[in-house]
């Protein structure tokens, strides 16, 4: 009798783990979704990263856009600030 008793054991604890694979946590169509939704993560993620890039490139535009701005009118314009005094040099 015990003979026969741990091939059956065997047999359960075997179509126990087969349960867990195709069922349970961290089963085959779990593991499937996960990485449908890690490849949605990344490509979210690019795409902040992409506004992000854009956004920083806007405020450095807008950050030095003044200082070009400003650079173009002395040289084009003759334009001052106050308490300056324009000298103009010609070659």
């Amino acid at each position: 009798m015990r003979i026969r008793i741990v091939p059956v054991v065997l047999a359960v604890l075997l179509l126990i783990l087969q349960w867990q694979l195709w069922t349970g946590r961290g089963s085959m169509p779990d593991v499937r979704q996960l990485q449908a939704k890690l490849v949605e993560q990344k490509d979210s993620n690019a795409r902040a990263a992409l506004a992000n890039e854009r956004l920083a490139s806007e405020v450095n535009d807008l950050k030095e856009g003044l200082e070009m701005v400003e650079e173009r009118a002395r040289q084009e314009l003759g334009m001052v600030k106050p308490d300056e005094v324009f000298v103009q040099m010609t070659k």
